[in-house]
């Protein structure tokens, strides 16, 4: 059995062919939204004869943080490996995780190169070095292995507000981060490639720089910055204007933003009255 298990994210999958298609080298836990709910495993063999176990579970919900938390609920092997249904894995990364821990007892955490489609690109990774609150927020999901016993002595989720099939657009990852920093889990970048996106596909979130990209933003901003996220959001808007408000002027994105901090204050006092 290997160290390393995948936690994959899915919607409307087909369960039996997504071994193959993400070449999948380790056991995985996959978590399909769609229109049922079930839980099966099987035996994936590759076209190396080597065996792995698959769990899937199949749920009627939506939102990619309520599918990465059951994953992670479900993890049980030493380290875990986020991932997306159109990731495609280089052959060894299993090993290159493995490795890499073992090289790195310092890190509990590691974000690992995997390249994006064209114009999805965040980040490349050059150097080993640690990661801190000054460059966590580019990193996605699926950049992400973790030594699981760490991830779940700190008792870290993923917000189900934020993401595909959320209340509010993309931030899940950066919220994950920021709690895993919040908790004291250390967090290292490192250059070693493990794999790429398939192909570029439509995002399940974005749909241009409209009244709800910048509304849902400040939203996230409240969750990542607390009291400065009126100045952050502002810092933002000066920084990206030349490319978020063509269609807007800069002080219109900033009072959705202003209004989605609002929102954000609502909804974490809603999150602390359960």
């Amino acid at each position: 059995m290997s160290r390393v298990q995948l936690l994959v994210s899915g919607v409307n999958q087909i369960k039996e062919r997504l071994p193959e298609k993400m070449n999948i080298q380790s056991d995985a836990v996959i978590v399909n939204q769609c229109d049922k709910d079930d839980s099966t495993e099987f035996e994936y063999v590759n076209n190396k004869d080597e065996v792995y176990k698959i769990k899937v579970l199949d749920r009627n919900e939506r939102g990619v943080g309520l599918s990465r938390n059951l994953a992670l609920d479900n993890a049980d092997h030493e380290f875990l490996q986020f991932a997306d249904e159109d990731i495609v894995f280089d052959d060894g990364y299993v090993s290159a995780v493995e490795q890499e821990f073992d090289r790195h007892p310092e890190a509990d955490m590691l974000m690992f190169n995997v390249k994006a489609a064209p114009g999805r690109e965040t980040y490349h990774n050059t150097d080993f070095a640690r990661v801190t609150w000054k460059n966590y927020g580019r990193y996605p999901a699926y950049a992400i292995a973790a030594r699981t016993a760490v991830i779940r002595k700190a008792g870290v989720r993923f917000s189900t507000l934020f993401g595909g099939g959320a209340k509010y657009s993309n931030g899940e990852d950066s919220l994950f981060l920021h709690d895993c920093l919040k908790s004291g889990i250390k967090i290292y970048r490192t250059s070693v490639s493990i794999g790429h996106e398939e192909s570029e596909r439509p995002s399940t979130w974005f749909t241009g720089f409209n009244d709800k990209f910048f509304f849902d933003r400040g939203v996230l901003y409240h969750f990542l910055y607390g009291k400065l996220a009126v100045i952050m959001s502002l810092r933002f808007l000066l920084v990206k204007k030349n490319e978020m408000c063509r269609e807007k002027p800069l002080t219109e994105c900033y009072r959705l933003m202003l209004k989605g901090i609002r929102r954000g204050k609502l909804e974490a006092q809603s999150k602390r009255s359960f």
